[in-house]
């Protein structure tokens, strides 16, 4: 395809994220006029029909939202209401908030690594075809995805899909002890698969791309930051959360019926997900993910995006450590959960889902109803640093022949596992050439 040609790609629906996607490019001769990258989720309404119920629904109805991580929008519900109410929990309470944490993550990364992203690198239609060819990397990462999903019944009251067992204070009911030691021998397992997994990803072929990102994303100062923490960015910001409105908002774009979110200094895009947690909390990584990331070539800085799904890798190792650590140390909790003081007040909560960090804010009422709601999720917050990066994807192949080209921009928006849906790939393209 000569780069002289001038064209539009658009392709009208697109699979993995959680309603309907878009992609427009416009390209006269060798000189890019437009790239659209538009999520069309019909209106869900969730931050309008928590207005009025219970403080204490509202964990249960925000973990609907998403049924690949709903621990993250649970539990930033939770640590909201917990902040407006003054609660601290105990610690062991939190280890067990931190291990069904990183069961959500476990079984997310899985499926993203393996069944979403590595066909792409490999050449391939779908997992389906993986399967054909490598039935064995296929079973593992259906064994590891399962193991996330059994930590997430066993602390989540019996389900793997939208927990019931977290409240504000604690849980409903804590695990016993042998419930939790019993998921010690897969872990053992899982972290040789994980390592196996950062071998077999890092073998990829990665497109060139290097991008100046500002990252954004949570910090804590004795552990790799997944439920908690503060926000921080390569920029120098470091924020509570009661101070993210100060910094960050969204806004309606005419192709997307989806929000974009932006830093308010220079209404500049941003940047949130596994990359932004490697590049700020390298130094919190367990030391055998650490050389396990430098045996792969990846060093403490990593600005290539298609190499986030070895940073996922990285990160599946991670958490598998923790969660090991965790069940190995288990005691039972002398009580399920604390008492709750309510009051009025206003509560903030953020935690690190899969995909980036997501956002609440809630007012209460004294008699602890919602009065006003508000939640970021990663995928409205990363909308503009994907358009960012497609135009830098399609500036450096337009010489691709077209379907070259839109595979390779499918890659590049799969990068930030945007969300999960049931379908493969794009569905439809239309390719107009003046």
């Amino acid at each position: 395809m000569s780069a002289t040609a001038n064209r539009i790609i658009k392709v009208d629906a697109l699979a993995r994220v959680e309603g309907e996607g878009s992609l427009y490019v416009k390209v006269k001769g060798d000189e890019i006029k437009e790239v659209k990258f538009g999520i069309f989720e019909p209106p869900r309404f969730f931050e309008a029909f928590l207005v009025g119920r219970s403080y204490a629904e509202v964990p249960d109805i925000t973990a609907r939202i998403c049924g690949i991580c709903p621990i993250a929008y649970e539990m930033g519900a939770i640590q909201a209401m917990e902040n407006a109410f003054g609660i601290t929990v105990p610690q062991p309470i939190r280890a067990l908030r931190r291990l069904i944490y990183c069961g959500e993550w476990i079984e997310s990364h899985a499926l993203h690594v393996y069944m979403l992203h590595a066909p792409d690198f490999l050449g391939l239609p779908d997992a389906i075809q993986l399967a054909k060819a490598n039935r064995p990397l296929v079973e593992k990462a259906l064994r590891l995805k399962k193991i996330g999903n059994d930590i997430l019944e066993v602390i989540g009251g019996g389900r793997a899909i939208h927990p019931v067992n977290m409240r504000v204070g604690g849980f409903y009911r804590t695990p016993r002890k042998k419930e939790v030691q019993a998921l010690i021998p897969d872990l053992e397992w899982a972290i040789e698969a994980s390592l196996e997994t950062i071998q077999v990803v890092g073998g990829f072929s990665f497109p060139a791309l290097e991008q100046d990102y500002t990252f954004v994303a949570l910090r804590h100062e004795n552990e790799y930051a997944i439920h908690e923490g503060r926000l921080i960015s390569n920029r120098g910001m470091n924020i509570g959360l009661e101070q993210f409105l100060d910094h960050f908002d969204e806004e309606h774009v005419k192709h997307s019926n989806a929000l974009h979110g932006f830093m308010k200094e220079g209404k500049a895009p941003y940047k949130t997900g596994p990359l932004a947690r490697y590049n700020l909390n390298y130094d919190k990584l367990s030391e055998r993910a650490r050389q396990a990331a430098k045996a792969v070539g990846l060093g403490a800085k990593v600005t290539n995006p298609f190499k986030s799904i070895v940073v996922r890798a990285v990160e599946i190792l991670q958490v598998c450590e923790d969660a090991l650590a965790i069940c190995r140390s288990y005691q039972e909790p002398s009580e399920p959960y604390g008492a709750v003081p309510v009051k009025a007040g206003v509560g903030y909560g953020c935690t690190e889902a899969p995909r980036g960090i997501c956002f609440h804010r809630y007012e209460i009422e004294a008699d602890g109803s919602v009065k006003t709601a508000r939640i970021m999720p990663p995928t409205a917050q990363n909308q503009k640093i994907i358009e960012s990066d497609l135009w830098k994807v399609v500036a450096a192949n337009l010489n691709l022949p077209d379907e070259d080209l839109k595979w390779r921009c499918e890659q590049a928006i799969r990068n930030y596992d945007p969300c999960i849906s049931c379908a493969t790939h794009f569905l439809k393209l239309t390719i107009e050439r003046d």
